[in-house]
C-alpha cells in the first residue's frame, strides 16, 4: 500500500465526511504537484542557488529583513521575478485557483522562488521544509488545514522534495485551497 493511501486513511478517521472528500481531492492533485518538484526550470533554480553555497547566517539575516520589513523590498522582488518564480506561476495558472500558494526552497530552507510574499525567507526551522528535505532523504509532507497569512484562505500544505536525478536538493511546498477543491 502507497504511503500516501495509507496516510490518507489514518486521516479519514478524523475528519468530517466533507473533509474526507477533500482529502481525496488532495490525492488526485498528487501527480501534479510531483510533476512540478521535478520541473526542469525548478531543478536548475535550486541547484544554482545551492552552487552559490550562501552561508546559513546570511540566510538568517535575510530573513530578518524579510519579515521585518512589509515591503515588497528589491531582494524580495528578485525572488518573486526570479525564473523559477516564473515557472511555478505557469503551473499555478494552469491549476487554477485550487493552487492558493507554491514556493520552492533550496538544501537549506532558503526560498528560491515563489508566487506570493511568503511570511518568511528562510522555511529552514519548519517542517514543510525539514520533512520534505529530510537530511537529503527526502520524504512528502501534507499538513493539517489552517488559516494561511500570506496567502489570505484557508490552506491545505503538501511539501515534497526536489530532486535532481535521486539525489534530493531542495523542498516544494504548495497551499492548496480547500474552498477551490
Amino acid at each position: 500500500m502507497p504511503m500516501w493511501t495509507l496516510v490518507s486513511w489514518l486521516l479519514l478517521a478524523n475528519v468530517p465526511p466533507d473533509g474526507a472528500a477533500q482529502l481525496k481531492k488532495v490525492d488526485g492533485l498528487m501527480p501534479e504537484l510531483r510533476r512540478i518538484a521535478m520541473d526542469a526550470a525548478v531543478v536548475r533554480e535550486v541547484k544554482r542557488q545551492n552552487a552559490r553555497r550562501v552561508p546559513l547566517d546570511t540566510v538568517r539575516q535575510r530573513d530578518e529583513e524579510w519579515r521585518a520589513t512589509p515591503a515588497l523590498t528589491p531582494f524580495k522582488r528578485q525572488v518573486l521575478g526570479s525564473t523559477c518564480a516564473r515557472s511555478l506561476e505557469r503551473h499555478q495558472e494552469r491549476m487554477g485557483r485550487v493552487m492558493a500558494e507554491v514556493f520552492v526552497m533550496d538544501n537549506q530552507g532558503a526560498l528560491v522562488g515563489a508566487t506570493r510574499r511568503t511570511s518568511d525567507y528562510w522555511q529552514g526551522d519548519e517542517p514543510k521544509w525539514r520533512e520534505a528535505f529530510n537530511g537529503g532523504r527526502g520524504a512528502e509532507l501534507r499538513e493539517r488545514p489552517f488559516f494561511d497569512e500570506s496567502s489570505q484562505s484557508y490552506v491545505l500544505q503538501v511539501s515534497l522534495p526536489v530532486k535532481d536525478g535521486a539525489r534530493v536538493i531542495g523542498a516544494l511546498t504548495v497551499s492548496i485551497s480547500l474552498l477551490e477543491l
